[in-house]
């Protein structure tokens, strides 16, 4: 029985490398983000996995498996879960970087149009997503 090809090896070794490479990046910064308030770690966990699946079959089967990340990870990728902790920490620090923006005044009128719209579409999309997964 022949495997069947998935998408790392179909692709180049250079270009296998710089996937896993930016898989690793992700995972370290997510790993800093666990110890640090300032940083999220889902996000890059999520490209992590992103970028894992696309170089590293392997690597991805251990992100996703992973007794503290996987959890969460599994959430967003079979049900696209976002906590409701995660939905109130993103639109938190999403308000708190508009304030900063106005009250610093570092945006032409356009600008800061163009942020509030695209934060607007931000929250939407956070907003609608599911915070359980369905019971099965």
């Amino acid at each position: 029985m022949q495997e069947q090809p998935t998408e790392a090896n179909r692709l180049t070794r250079p270009v296998v490398l710089v996937w896993r490479g930016l898989g690793l990046l992700f995972v370290v910064i997510g790993f800093a983000g666990a110890v640090l308030p300032v940083l999220p770690t889902t996000p890059f966990m999520l490209l992590a996995l992103w970028a894992f699946a696309k170089g590293s079959p392997a690597l991805h089967a251990w992100l996703i498996t992973h007794p503290n990340f996987g959890p969460p990870l599994q959430d967003w990728s079979h049900h696209g879960v976002i906590p409701v902790r995660a939905k109130t920490v993103a639109l938190g620090v999403m308000s708190l970087s508009l304030a900063m923006t106005v009250y610093m005044d570092v945006a032409s009128p356009a600008v800061l149009g163009l942020i509030i719209l695209l934060m607007l579409v931000g929250a939407g999309f956070i907003l609608t997503r599911p915070s359980k997964r369905p019971t099965e």
